[in-house]
């Protein structure tokens, strides 16, 4: 799997989940400006972090908490 850098970060068009908290502190925002990768951060550090998940992973997951 390719590796993305935060640098390659800087311009992507993130989204907030449409299930994050409604008060606003529980926010998750993924990104889908890069074919095969999901990368997700927590907006409430936007210049933090970032995990970068293979597509197939990033759907397992989001399938497994759904039940």
């Amino acid at each position: 799997m390719r590796s993305i850098s935060d640098h390659d970060l800087t311009g992507a068009r993130w989204h907030k989940s449409s299930h994050s908290g409604g008060g606003g502190g529980d926010c998750l925002e993924v990104t889908h400006d890069f074919p095969t990768l999901v990368p997700v951060r927590d907006s409430k550090t936007p210049h933090g972090p970032a995990l970068v998940f293979s597509e197939s992973a990033w759907e397992a997951f989001v399938e497994a908490v759904r039940v």
